[in-house]
């Protein structure tokens, strides 16, 4: 192949130039990273998680390393909308990706709310609702968990924004697709899966939880095989672009969840480990697809071959 593969992608009407963007709660608000990665590369960045008013978060002991990953219990810790768009966002308009803010309330009209003060900034693409923190104990889990509630909170959200909206859906459901058709019938342009997996750890001296919150998100490759196969059932529920997330810490992680049906891949716990495991990823599948004279990402996207193998691999 003479010429690089294409990375490409769209996002509705926002086109990407390449699949790979952070995950929120796992890259500050951008800033953090910048003497560590270099930020115009990325597809996207999603910030981290805002409410209406700055938020303390949950007291520590609040992440503990497991294996194959971690539990966090953070509590969804900052700055509040107004702290955000006077001193975080001037930063974040200075850079070429499309930025994406994550939202998040104890009720539906705090999401509201959010919404209607994002749309007034020009320097934000689109909003991620968050329906599925599992270590809060207001909203958040109890949204969504019932497709009722989904829907609701994503019309309410639908009602006072036109930019791009992505839903970020809880593995911890019995259903995963009730919920992702719930979000795509309330309005939703994409979906973003999953956020962490519920979890606990013990401290055998103490005999107490590791974590003051007693439980906490889990998060890491533990989790990878999990999201991998909710996102590939959610891509065949749904007509909207969906967003993998979950262990993904290599470019063949991020690979296996676009070939699955991801229309981009989201990087988070990686970015403990390796500050710059998304640019790495970029590099990782540009080489891929090189390799192998893909012209286009797009091109793999949704090529699962799920029927009995009469051959050799997929070309």
């Amino acid at each position: 192949m003479n010429q690089k593969p294409d990375l490409k992608v769209t996002l509705g009407g926002i086109e990407l130039q390449n699949p790979v963007i952070t995950a929120s709660g796992t890259f500050g608000y951008a800033r953090e990273f910048a003497g560590l990665v270099d930020l115009n590369r990325l597809g996207a960045i999603i910030v981290k998680g805002l409410s209406l008013q700055p938020t303390k978060g949950n007291p520590p002991p609040r992440i503990v390393e497991t294996p194959c990953g971690m539990l966090n219990a953070i509590g969804l810790e900052n700055v509040g909308i107004e702290a955000f768009a006077s001193h975080k966002l001037p930063f974040l308009e200075t850079l070429s990706p499309p930025i994406f803010v994550n939202i998040y309330g104890t009720a539906i009209e705090d999401y509201a709310e959010l919404a209607a003060r994002l749309e007034a900034l020009e320097g934000v693409a689109g909003v991620e609702v968050n329906i599925s923190c599992p270590n809060v104990k207001a909203g958040g889990l109890a949204f969504g968990s019932d497709p009722g509630s989904v829907f609701r909170v994503v019309k309410a959200v639908r009602a006072k924004t036109t930019k791009h909206l992505i839903v970020k859906l809880s593995p911890n459901v019995t259903d995963i697709t009730v919920i992702a058709r719930s979000a795509e019938a309330a309005g939703a342009d994409s979906l973003s899966l999953i956020n962490t997996i519920t979890g606990m750890a013990i401290d055998l001296e103490t005999r107490r939880p590791k974590i003051a919150n007693i439980t906490g998100g889990l998060s890491g490759p533990a989790i990878k095989p999990v999201a991998l196969r909710m996102v590939w059932q959610v891509a065949q529920a749904t007509k909207i672009p969906v967003i993998g997330i979950g262990g993904i810490m290599t470019a063949d992680d991020a690979l296996e969840f676009l070939i699955a049906g991801a229309a981009a891949v989201q990087i988070g716990t990686a970015n403990f480990v390796k500050p710059h495991a998304t640019t790495d990823i970029i590099d990782g599948i540009e080489m891929f697809l090189a390799q192998r004279n893909i012209a286009r990402v797009a091109d793999i996207i949704g090529t699962l071959q799920t029927a009995p193998s009469t051959s050799g691999p997929a070309e």
